[in-house]
């Protein structure tokens, strides 16, 4: 990877204008650095699009607006992982080691109630630099703004800012990872800001009437503990007003008058702590939390906006010192390259959403197999946290559904999200992917835009490298790249990445040849596929008469389930009789898995039915389209 790093200190976010450049300036622009993908947004997401871009051997550029990597996770200050810590997929699961190893292991970073994975803001931001270093075919270009984006049918032309100077690329294929979805409003992508009517999605805990109320942001702070006795108060904020705090912790709020539960103020504080022993301040309950839509605003209504929040941020600083009394703790100064000590951006909880090929409802989330359009066929990212909406500093918040851990199974972001309806050449990451406002409430979280990141990364390498639109790059294609590359497709959390079937249960589970079952169980969101669980006779001729609509054979079952002998004559009665007499032998194909040889009367588990059906039907050879539909051979 080649790091071209500026001097420049922190930069603020911009909305991109679309320019029309003159016909005259293409002479001086002939030279311009052509690269296969682009990403724009150093992210969560837009960091690891970039890695698995480039590591599928695409040139690739990375620009990003700050002196630092990873978004959310490091220039934000929101080093606490929230979810997918039973889900070790991909580059996700990556981060997460080299975090490990870091700190010593995974007991290391359990410091704060909030999170089972923390860290050091600076520590993420160096771990990141590393793995881009690790990369070939990677540029990474940082504190470099974009101001200007053209289409030049095919691909796109950049006009970038670096260091007071005017820079120009040109891309194949553009991803766009900003954290407020600014590439998409140059791009002209039709998108949404705010929640959806319920008549639109169809999710029947949405609003009757749409609106544009966005999540709150969060300027986070990080504080350092000084002696006690000592005494780091900061000045007070003007305008400070000591009463919206109340009810941040016992002791002053009456803890009848709120719905939310109040902690102690010392576990408030433990919430955030992290391994150095700094502690992070992102407290949702009467906290820091601050409403400020500045999503479509110009670049200086954003900035306005987000010093209000810092302010208010400081107001609660102040509170936690003078009136809680814990007046040794103070801003710590060796976090964040900045003059005044706090995070480079905000904590953006929400975006665009743009108008994508499908879009991901709340329904298509929580019940799976009883949509029109089986969306999990497509997967590409898991995810497995709780829907959790942050609207406590709107104003008129009781007004609006509670979405506050509104319970959900685990689930698959469907590849289609990422894809804009109508415009060429661009892939969408981090929060502005194609859902719905209920559902951003759990892809926004940081294993999700990671994960989201990486599939991006892979459907960008393959649209360059087959020069076809993102939209006609083969679903199946990307699905089996993200396999080969550490990716879950489908968020078994009781099959192990190690089990020899665990490719092969992942197909046929994006097949659906085999159904799992998704549950919530009080914080767990689930997926079990029960592998070592008998298959009962209904879910095996489930499978054969997807394989062939007209099975109407018979199955020989007990009360144990269907021996081997039957699945295994069943099957091969619905495939090609001529390929199946060429079939290998099961007792080959169970020396392959590392199995006992088999016993062909013993009842055939769902593992075992997995690995038959991927090895005979070979289910990803039938392409699907982007709403899970399956699309006939041309042959």
């Amino acid at each position: 990877m080649k790091t071209i790093t500026t001097a420049t200190g922190r930069t603020r976010g911009c909305l991109l204008l679309m320019l029309v450049w003159c016909l005259g300036c293409q002479t001086q622009r002939q030279n311009v650095p052509h690269y296969e993908v682009v990403v724009v947004g150093g992210g969560a997401s837009g960091t690891m699009a970039a890695i698995q871009s480039a590591k599928l051997g695409t040139k690739t550029l990375l620009l990003e607006e700050t002196p630092w990597l990873g978004g959310m996770l490091t220039s934000a200050g929101v080093s606490a992982i929230d979810g997918n810590y039973h889900l070790p997929s991909g580059l996700w699961e990556v981060f997460r080691q080299r975090i490990y190893n870091y700190y010593g292991g995974a007991d290391s970073v359990k410091t704060g109630w909030v999170s089972n994975v923390m860290f050091e803001p600076k520590v993420a931001a160096a771990i990141l630099d590393s793995l881009c270093l690790e990369t070939p075919n990677l540029t990474v270009v940082k504190n470099c703004r974009v101001e200007a984006l053209q289409s030049t049918k095919p691909g796109w032309q950049l006009q970038t800012l670096l260091n007071g100077s005017i820079q120009h690329y040109q891309a194949d294929v553009l991803v766009d990872a900003t954290e407020l979805g600014d590439i998409v409003k140059a791009a002209g992508v039709p998108y949404d800001i705010g929640m959806e009517a319920r008549i639109n999605t169809g999710e029947a805990i949405a609003p009757v009437q749409a609106n544009d109320i966005v999540q709150d942001l969060t300027y986070v702070a990080i504080l350092q503990e000084y002696p006690i006795g000592s005494d780091h108060t900061i000045e007070r904020p003007q305008g400070y007003d000591e009463s919206v705090f109340y009810c941040c912790c016992k002791g002053i709020c009456h803890p009848d008058t709120v719905k939310a539960t109040l902690w102690d103020c010392d576990a408030m504080l433990e919430y955030g702590r992290l391994p150095n022993g700094q502690i992070m301040i992102n407290w949702p309950i009467y906290g820091n939390d601050f409403y400020a839509n500045a999503i479509d605003a110009s670049p200086q209504e954003r900035d306005a906006l987000f010093e209000q929040a810092k302010w208010f941020t400081k107001c609660f600083i102040y509170y936690i010192q003078d009136k809680l009394g814990y007046r040794h703790l103070g801003l710590a100064t060796d976090v964040f390259p900045t003059k005044d000590h706090f995070p480079l951006i905000p904590y953006h909880r929400e975006s665009r959403r743009i108008e994508g090929m499908v879009r991901f409802t709340i329904n298509h989330l929580a019940r799976p197999y009883e949509q029109e359009v089986p969306l999990y066929r497509t997967g590409i990212a898991v995810g497995d946290y709780p829907v959790d909406h942050h609207h406590r500093a709107y104003p008129k918040h009781e007004e609006l559904p509670d979405l506050h851990f509104y319970p959900v199974p685990s689930y698959s972001v469907p590849l289609g999200c990422l894809i804009p309806k109508a415009v060429d050449d661009l892939i969408v990451a981090e929060k502005s992917i194609s859902v719905s406002n209920i559902v951003n409430g759990t892809t926004r979280l940081q294993p999700v835009c990671m994960l989201l990141g990486q599939a991006a990364g892979v459907l960008a390498a393959l649209s360059s490298q087959q020069q076809l639109q993102p939209r006609e790059v083969s679903v199946r294609q990307v699905q089996e790249t993200l396999l080969h590359e550490g990716a879950m497709l489908q968020p078994y959390v009781d099959v192990d990445r190690h089990d020899t079937a665990y490719l092969p249960i992942q197909r046929v589970g994006s097949c659906g040849l085999i159904q799992a079952e998704g549950k919530n169980v009080g914080w767990s969101n689930l997926t079990l596929f029960h592998p070592d669980s008998m298959v009962t006779a209904p879910a095996l001729a489930a499978s054969l008469r997807q394989l062939s609509p007209n099975w109407a054979g018979e199955l020989k079952a007990n009360e144990s389930g269907v021996p081997l002998t039957e699945a295994v004559d069943a099957l091969l009665s619905v495939l090609d009789n001529h390929a199946a007499a060429n079939r290998t032998a099961v007792s080959d194909i169970w020396a392959k898995y590392q199995w006992p040889n088999p016993d062909l009367q013993q009842p055939i588990t769902r593992r075992q039915w997995a690995v038959l059906l991927d090895e005979w039907s070979n289910p990803f050879a039938t392409e699907v389209d982007h709403w899970g539909r399956p699309i006939p051979s041309s042959n």
